[in-house]
């Protein structure tokens, strides 16, 4: 499967925020409604969090699409990562299981490489371009 080339990627990325944004409502809401555990709480928060800044991403890759792999390197890591993380703490929280052996550690690496992937990336854009 090719990867998606110009805008499709940036609204891909956007999409995957209002994944993670309605996730992180839903399990706001159980957390408030159903099952007051602080992981939930965790997760949500973190998952809401995430979800804005990877919209961030998709606007400044909008914004400046010649420079726009880095950030949307950057987004796919914090996706993935706020998957695994939140992932982790949600099962722990509802079914009293894990998601997989290291799951949160995995996921809450890939968001500090997701963090550290937007400096990157900014610190990039700021070389002027060859060519």
């Amino acid at each position: 499967m090719r990867m998606p080339e110009g805008p499709n990627r940036i609204f891909i990325a956007a999409a995957l925020a209002g994944v993670l944004g309605a996730a992180g409502v839903i399990l706001s809401a159980v957390g408030a409604h159903a099952v007051q555990n602080p992981l939930l709480a965790t997760a949500a928060n973190f998952l809401l969090i995430h979800a804005l800044a990877i919209l961030a991403l998709a606007g400044i890759a909008l914004a400046a699409p010649a420079r726009a792999g880095g950030f949307l390197i950057a987004a796919a890591l914090l996706f993935l990562g706020a998957c695994l993380f939140c992932g982790d703490l949600a099962v722990r929280a509802l079914v009293e299981a894990r998601l997989f052996p290291m799951a949160a550690p995995i996921g809450g690496s890939m968001l500090i490489c997701g963090w550290t992937a937007i400096s990157v990336a900014a610190l990039a854009a700021l070389r002027p371009k060859r060519g």
